[in-house]
């Protein structure tokens, strides 16, 4: 058997040379000094060679181990070097599957369903932006603590509900390769109670008749870009969300019937959802219909017909309007309406119906959006005529004073 002072001591010669430890582990010793691992064994009546490494590098008692764990194997009947290229080629499928890889196909999967680009659009920026610390890394080799580590940096700068659903997110990219067998657990799991509860915020809102006559004023009188006053207004009639304003399309204006069709794609919801279009609201979209002529968009940007009013575009008027981020902001139609709504007594369904919130009762649902249509139809055209008294309430005050 050979010990660590016999390798060491072991000099080049003119031509190589092996120094033997026994059943078939040996030292093959270079004519440039290198001191190489090898293992020799018969599989199948055919000699065969296992590399094991180099000296010092893999030691002595390494290379022992690597020898008893080949005796067992060909005890089991399994060739060694088969073996080696069958675990090489897992590796390498492992080192394939990132965790990059697996949400981009999961990310796939989403866009060909039915699901909002905003939602899209907010997927893909959690998993390729705020999760790129793990794009490369192999699924299966991913611990519960590196991703404590992501989200912990996240919650630290503030964001803790987007750390929150980001940990969700996450979490639906291992459960994907659960079931596409390259990953066995989740790790996400562990991670429960791991984060800080998100500090609750409530989108401002202008409630009182006085103060939302005077905001539509401004906004009548905003002298910005066309479509952005126009896609204020019709937040404010449509009771719609400011994502779906943005995206309205002018295939899904009919101005006929008096209604948008909001296909179920851009719906938070998945669900299609039609909305009544009061005077008022067929009105503005008359006048800004020519803006639009040569793109698909209602309300373009005014850098590219192709191009939607950016994201922050509708907060950033109010802000140059004078109304800080505690005031209003663009959701904040919505629970305007809600609230002016709900206090004159109109029916809190029908209220709801015309909002899209999702009911949880599948055959209520369906007869919200069958049954509920006039309803609708009568809570908007009224909910436009509050809004005029509301201005004519401000035109008066203002004039008084």
């Amino acid at each position: 058997m050979l010990s660590d002072l016999a390798i060491r001591k072991a000099k080049p010669r003119e031509k190589p040379y092996k120094l033997s430890d026994g059943a078939g582990l040996f030292v093959a010793v270079q004519t440039g000094g290198a001191k190489l691992w090898r293992i020799k064994y018969r599989f199948g009546g055919k000699e065969k060679l296992l590399s094991v490494g180099a000296y010092p590098a893999v030691s002595l008692a390494f290379a022992r181990k690597r020898r008893d764990e080949v005796k067992e194997q060909l005890a089991a009947g399994i060739d060694p070097s088969a073996q080696r290229k069958l675990e090489k080629l897992a590796a390498a499928k492992a080192a394939r599957n990132t965790f990059g890889a697996i949400a981009g196909e999961l990310l796939d999967n989403m866009a060909a369903n039915p699901l909002a680009e905003s939602t899209l659009s907010k997927n893909r920026w959690m998993l390729q932006d705020l999760a790129a610390p793990l794009a490369n890394r192999p699924i299966a080799e991913i611990e519960a603590i590196e991703i404590l580590d992501v989200l912990k940096r996240i919650e630290k700068s503030g964001r803790r509900e987007t750390a929150r659903k980001l940990r969700g997110m996450i979490g639906s990219v291992f459960r994907y390769a659960i079931v596409t067998l390259r990953a066995s657990s989740d790790p996400t799991s562990a991670l429960r109670g791991a984060l800080l509860k998100p500090n609750v915020q409530h989108r401002p809102a202008i409630t009182g008749e006085l103060q939302l006559g005077k905001l539509m004023c401004t906004i009548d009188e905003y002298d910005g870009w066309p479509t952005l006053r126009a896609a204020l207004q019709l937040l404010a009639l449509t009771v719609a969300r400011p994502g779906d304003v943005r995206y309205m399309r002018r295939s899904e204006i009919n101005f006929e019937r008096a209604m948008w069709s909001i296909p179920a794609e851009r719906m938070k919801m998945r669900r299609p959802h039609d909305v009544p279009l009061s005077r008022q609201a067929l009105a503005i979209l008359r006048d800004i219909w020519p803006l639009s002529d040569y793109g698909e968009l209602v309300l373009p940007s005014i850098r590219s017909n192709r191009k939607p009013l950016s994201e922050n575009s509708m907060n950033a008027a109010l802000r140059r309007m004078g109304y800080s981020k505690d005031e209003m902001c663009a959701h904040g139609f919505r629970s305007a309406a809600s609230t002016v709504l709900n206090e004159r007594g109109f029916p809190a369904d029908v209220i709801e119906a015309a909002l899209a919130h999702q009911d949880e009762n599948r055959i209520r649902r369906a007869y919200n959006r069958a049954t509920y249509w006039p309803e609708r139809v009568k809570l908007i055209q009224d909910w436009a005529d509050i809004l005029d008294g509301f201005r004519g309430l401000a035109a008066t005050t203002r004039n008084a004073a």
